[in-house]
């Protein structure tokens, strides 16, 4: 099954919560002092919210599978598709461990293709030590977009790079 994904970007969490839960009809599924999800059915949708997207708005998209074959044939879509992708892989990002892809659609809004194996204790990838940190901003963009606000790139030690 393939769940459309939204995230957004609130300043206010709480005021967020209280809006997009009597506009779905349901509470969140999980909430954490700067992040929030609803799985729903109808729309078939995983909505999430967090004060660490950086602004105000949309922060990305995504379709979230359930099987590593379904996240196989959407990744190979967009490649046959000669679709510029940036394979992220195995990581930690929105209190989840996924495998992820990236890709941009032509208006610049980042797209990811994933799916989630297991849940995670901390918002993004934890530092070697094993201790999380709470600051720092979005983990979940590609790194052009991450780049282009003025976040370290892939690689440099931001979550999910």
């Amino acid at each position: 099954m393939k769940r459309m994904h939204i995230h957004v970007g609130v300043e206010h969490l709480d005021q967020a919560v209280t809006f997009y839960s009597a506009l779905f009809g349901a509470q969140p599924v999980k909430i954490r002092s700067d992040y929030a999800k609803w799985m729903l059915d109808e729309p078939c949708v995983n909505f999430a919210i967090s004060t660490r997207a950086g602004s105000t708005g949309l922060e990305h998209l995504g379709i979230q599978v359930e099987e590593e074959g379904e996240l196989g044939e959407l990744r190979q879509r967009l490649q046959d598709a000669d679709l510029s992708l940036f394979d992220e892989g195995e990581t930690v990002c929105c209190y989840a461990r996924s495998d992820k892809t990236w890709v941009q659609d032509p208006a610049g809004i980042a797209w990811e293709a994933y799916r989630t194996m297991e849940e995670a204790q901390f918002f993004g990838s934890a530092p070697e030590d094993g201790t999380a940190t709470e600051t720092g901003a979005a983990c979940c963009a590609p790194p052009q977009a991450r780049e282009t606000a003025d976040e370290p790139a892939a690689g440099s030690g931001a979550c999910c790079g």
